[in-house]
């Protein structure tokens, strides 16, 4: 196993980790403030496709980047739409959402790019030397990378923004007792609204990496990874940090998917190794993960 688990190996680990943990993160701040988002999934391929559409189109990553962080706030904001404002049952919601978005980047994608499967390549984005740390094993890996660098940013980040600030203090007060913060004048829809479109920005950014990645949009390229995100979230317990920890233990399992696929090992067995490690881990903590207590359930304010 040593022999595996090089720098190089850890390095491989993170670069897999981003999306999971960017989703993850999306799914806590929406989770946090009451609306269950499983349309991570579309948004995942939503942001993948608008990026590329934009950087194909303009020939700039930079800005395919943002127009990924833009299609991954439409699609949520149209969750939050049905999920809060109208009251939809948040998990057909985001199944419809994912539905939607899988069919309208498959047709989309024949249109501009004449293909169904793939689009044309596109470039990616430049990754930065850093003196004194591009060059240190692992840790170079983040720092010369733009989108794995703002990732682990975001880990911080949203930690501190749950954690440490009044919004996320509202945010976590509506998503378990909304009765009680609509008393104290806080205003629940539009912070369930805030939860649900940082989801958006951050998942977004997470297919943004995917694209950049691959260099082009391929039909169903987030090959469930939302799903994944959400239970890396339940087993860090709606928590950031944890979220994050669990996203590593799924990378892990991934990457060590590709090193064993030279042992001679039936394939399939070597390929069911991310989905069987998320049903164990979950098997193991969803009964000791408590969601918090309004998730998932619409909020109506009573009148007099």
């Amino acid at each position: 196993m040593s022999e595996i688990i090089t720098a190089a190996f850890l390095a491989q680990v993170l670069r897999i980790s981003v999306p999971y943990t960017l989703a993850a993160l999306g799914a806590t701040c929406s989770e946090r403030g009451g609306v269950v988002n499983i349309a991570l999934e579309g948004i995942l391929l939503v942001g993948a496709f608008v990026c590329v559409l934009v950087t194909w189109a303009t020939g700039s990553p930079w800005l395919g980047v943002l127009g990924a962080i833009a299609g991954g706030l439409l699609t949520a904001l149209l969750h939050a739409a049905l999920s809060v404002t109208l009251g939809a049952n948040q998990i057909v919601s985001g199944i419809a959402l994912n539905l939607l978005a899988v069919g309208a980047t498959k047709f989309l994608l024949r249109v501009v790019f004449g293909s169904s499967s793939n689009s044309a390549r596109v470039p990616g984005l430049p990754e930065w030397n850093i003196p004194g740390l591009s060059s240190v094993p692992v840790i170079g890996t983040i720092v010369s990378s733009p989108l794995m660098l703002a990732a682990a940013l975001i880990v911080a980040g949203t930690w501190f923004l749950l954690t440490r600030t009044p919004f996320g203090l509202r945010l976590r007060a509506v998503g378990e007792h909304p009765e009680a913060a609509d008393t104290l004048g806080v205003s629940v829809p539009r912070l369930r609204y805030a939860g649900v479109l940082l989801s958006g920005a951050i998942t977004g950014l997470g297919g943004a990496w995917l694209a950049m990645e691959q260099h082009s949009f391929t039909d169903g390229m987030s090959s469930g990874r939302g799903f994944i995100a959400l239970a890396a979230m339940i087993v860090g317990k709606w928590h950031p940090l944890g979220a994050a920890g669990a996203c590593l233990l799924f990378g892990f399992a991934e990457t060590l998917e590709i090193h064993l696929q030279s042992l001679r090992v039936p394939t399939q067995f070597i390929q069911m190794i991310p989905y069987v490690l998320t049903i164990v881990v979950l098997a193991g903590f969803i009964g000791r993960s408590v969601p918090p207590a309004a998730d998932g359930i619409p909020y109506r304010k009573e009148h007099d």
